[in-house]
């Protein structure tokens, strides 16, 4: 079988550092909070560039806290895209908003900078954009509509570590940057983890005290907060895995080239990079009118594929209730119906995405 990413061969290729931290962690007996968390954060912080990272338990997580630490809540409104995982729009709620859902590029998949302008009212607090499947968003264009309206702006990074826009990392240039280390992301823990950077130093201790119970100094809380700390254990294993993230992310930029040309003059539409920001490919979704055929042909070949997303945000029961929700929104409800998601990781040979180009030539023949 051909999985969507192969983490049993990522993980054979580490194994023996990733033992011997695991081992040390064991032995050292600190499991929260303890120096492994400490030094992984600052080694993030160097690489996204940014002042302050602070881990916590899920990409959900880091989107909840930012918004509370934002001091978004009931009254307000986020504007973001339907076209993602349900804990963008979700953490929204948590926090009482209403989320804003606008549509989304039909090339770039991501939200649409012009529908984030029309959208915009007095009760709007902040932009939550996505960088989905980890192309960047346009934030040249965010960023503008965001000063020129007086709103924040705050990234959905999930899919994106790595990324960047002119130099930049993804979730460094605004007022916050949201991170998953979900097993199958591009820097990938072996359980659930996130991340919230930052560069304002009242928000980081914010944060640091919300993902904490409230708490800066043992037994004395400052304000109601959570239990979303980052397990020690998975703060050794991606300690591990970050410095090979840009090589990592150079493999996944390969598998895309590759398939790229063995899908030319197929009916299908491959990804489209736009050139603002440097694409990551967290996943490889192409669109096509002939979906459930592919999917068939693959299936039979033992060859994973998977749609994200097969119903948008704004279709979904859990946002009935929303005051402003949207009756359509074409471009999103098209790419919907025809996206599909084929294996992509580092380790993924040549040979294999031939023949994965092959039997989906064969299925469209």
């Amino acid at each position: 079988m051909i999985p969507m990413v192969d983490l049993q061969r990522q993980y054979q290729t580490l194994r023996p550092e990733i033992d011997a931290a695991l081992q040390d962690v064991l032995a050292g007996a600190r499991f929260i909070l303890g120096p492994n968390v400490q030094t992984l954060e600052q080694e993030l912080a160097e690489y996204l560039g940014v002042e302050h990272a602070i881990t916590c338990a899920s990409g959900t997580d880091a989107l909840h806290l930012a918004l509370a630490a934002a001091g978004i809540g009931p009254g307000d409104e986020v504007i973001t895209t339907p076209f993602t995982f349900i804990a963008t729009a979700e953490a929204i709620r948590y926090v009482g908003a209403d989320p804003v859902f606008v549509d989304i590029d039909p090339r770039t998949f991501n939200i649409d900078p012009d529908q984030v302008e029309a959208a915009i009212t007095e009760r709007t607090r902040a932009i939550l954009p996505v960088h989905l499947f980890g192309q960047p968003a346009d934030m040249p264009r965010l960023q503008a509509i965001a000063e020129k309206h007086k709103v924040m702006i705050v990234e959905d990074c999930a899919q994106s570590f790595g990324a960047t826009v002119d130099g930049v990392q993804t979730g460094a240039a605004t007022a916050f940057g949201c991170f998953s280390f979900f097993p199958s992301k591009n820097l990938g823990a072996f359980g659930d983890g996130g991340l919230v950077t930052t560069n304002c130093p009242s928000a980081a201790d914010t944060l640091r005290r919300l993902r904490n119970h409230g708490s800066s100094v043992r037994y004395y809380h400052d304000e109601i907060g959570y239990n979303s700390r980052l397990d020690e254990m998975q703060a050794a294993i991606l300690r591990v895995k970050l410095p090979h993230i840009d090589t990592y992310n150079a493999e996944r930029r390969r598998v895309a080239a590759r398939y790229r040309d063995g899908l030319a003059g197929l009916p299908v539409e491959v990804p489209f990079e736009d050139g603002i920001g440097v694409h990551v490919y967290h996943q490889y979704t192409l669109l096509t009118d002939h979906r459930d055929a592919i999917m068939e042909a693959l299936k039979a070949a033992d060859v994973a594929c998977a749609i994200y997303y097969p119903v948008p945000l704004h279709q979904q029961k859990a946002f009935a209730d929303l005051p402003n929700r949207p009756e359509s929104l074409p471009v999103t409800e098209d790419v919907a119906a025809r996206c599909l998601s084929l294996p992509v990781f580092p380790e993924l040979e040549d040979a294999t995405i031939d023949m994965i180009c092959g039997k989906i030539r064969d299925a469209l023949a």
